[in-house]
């Protein structure tokens, strides 16, 4: 697997973020919604992720900088047709590395509290993420759950 920055242009990307977009719709309300679309993952703040196996897209991450010492995990998505085949937590590992280089001391993001989220929430919490409260610009919600990992 091939995990490069993405400039979001491809077809392919905005496909699989449109997918990721209907996906957060079906699970989650409005107003509960927290996934970025195209234009918000290309803010300066935030550096994104592809992941390609044999040129065809296996998956993405994004991490977007709170700052000097924080991120957030964002856009986490693997492609339907390879779920369970590792590629999330290839994209995870990534993101920490990275986040880590950075200097960051702190990891946090947030996802669905709703049956849809649990593999999502499994895989945080294999890497030791922790339920907490909100943080950044977000608030208590009973759709969401917020998770942190000191690095």
């Amino acid at each position: 697997m091939i995990i490069k920055i993405d400039d979001l242009t491809g077809s392919e990307i905005a496909r699989l973020i449109n997918e990721h977009l209907h996906s957060m719709l079906e699970h989650s309300p409005p107003e509960s919604k927290h996934a970025l679309n195209l234009d918000g993952l290309r803010k300066a703040d935030i550096t994104f992720w592809s992941a390609w196996e044999d040129n065809e897209l296996v998956g993405c991450g994004a991490l977007k900088e709170l700052d000097p010492t924080h991120g957030e995990i964002k856009s986490m998505k693997t492609s339907s047709a390879h779920l369970r085949k590792g590629v999330a937590r290839k994209i995870l590992q990534h993101i920490i590395a990275v986040a880590k280089e950075r200097g960051y001391t702190r990891l946090s993001l947030e996802t669905g509290s709703m049956q849809a989220f649990e593999p999502a929430k499994k895989l945080y919490a294999s890497f030791d993420f922790q339920y907490c409260q909100p943080f950044s610009d977000y608030i208590e919600d009973p759709n969401s759950v917020f998770m942190t990992k000191k690095l």
